[in-house]
């Protein structure tokens, strides 16, 4: 078996653990556009070539970071799921809280979603866009570029850099990405030779959580410029899906959530999206034309 993957040290630990939850397979590094800063600014330039390599067959699995799939996967491909998701919470590196930080403070983020929700909980913090792996981001913040950074606590527990994590922010107010902590597999649709081998890494929970995510972001048809939060969690059968949906310019946010059983994710998902959906249309209205 071989499983594509892109080329950063965070990727590359990703597949490595899948490639060790399936006994030991080929890792075949492949540049994406991303990675090169080329292709238009959406999803599809973390994934595309991947996607390609796998209707090619030069791989059969195909890891991503399951946030940075598009809701829409490439004609022939499916998601056989993710296997045990790892912390899906934002966490600030830098300081031990938010609170702690001063008026003014410097903190680094290149995502839409963790600019709003930082905005909207300390509109008193200066949010200064941070690029580069989470390596350089963290030799970013020890060279005083920034007073504190947030990245995704999964991020750090993969690479080994738990160290750095100052505080955990509470998933109710900083609504983490859809798929955030989560892997998502992909495929060739019919190949049972990797269907069966990933049915015995897939976790049915997991992938419940996320099949309600992806499909909130895909109601809202939410994408890399989106400030959109999804979050959804499954006890006792129940899945529980919380969304965030920054609004434009001055007029906030909207938050909501809704349960459902497992089996009705997907639905639970549309459903939660339409309701983020006419919230967002009822500012508009009272806003009016610019």
């Amino acid at each position: 078996m071989r499983i594509g993957t892109r080329r950063s040290a965070l990727a590359l630990a990703q597949a490595d653990l899948i490639a060790r939850m399936l006994g030991g397979c080929e890792i075949v590094p492949i540049l994406t556009s991303g990675d090169r800063g080329e292709g238009i600014e959406d999803k599809s330039r973390w994934v595309g070539e991947l996607e390609l390599a796998l209707a090619r067959g030069e791989v059969d699995i195909a890891v991503h970071s399951a946030k940075d799939v598009p809701g829409e996967l490439a004609a022939g491909l499916v998601l056989a799921g993710t296997p045990a998701r790892a912390d899906p919470e934002d966490v600030l590196c830098g300081a031990a809280s938010l609170a702690q930080l001063d008026s003014g403070a410097r903190v680094g983020t290149s995502s839409i979603r963790r600019t709003a929700q930082l905005r909207a909980a300390r509109a008193d913090l200066e949010i200064v866009p941070i690029r580069g792996n989470v390596d350089t981001r963290l030799e970013k913040l020890a060279r005083g570029e920034f007073d504190a950074i947030v990245l995704a606590r999964a991020g750090l527990q993969r690479l080994g850099r738990e160290d750095a994590l100052g505080a955990v922010l509470d998933p109710a107010q900083f609504v983490p990405a859809p798929g955030q902590g989560a892997l998502a597999l992909e495929l060739r649709d019919g190949d049972t030779r990797a269907h069966e081998a990933l049915a015995a890494i897939v976790d049915a929970d997991a992938s419940s959580c996320l099949r309600a995510e992806r499909a909130l972001a895909l109601a809202l048809d939410a994408d890399c410029h989106t400030p959109l939060g999804a979050h959804a969690t499954l006890r006792d059968g129940e899945l529980q899906l919380r969304g965030w949906l920054g609004l434009d310019g001055e007029a906030g946010w909207a938050t909501d959530q809704l349960s459902a059983g497992a089996a009705d994710a997907e639905a639970l998902g549309r459903e939660l999206g339409a309701r983020l959906a006419l919230a967002r249309t009822a500012v508009e209205q009272t806003a009016g034309p610019a």
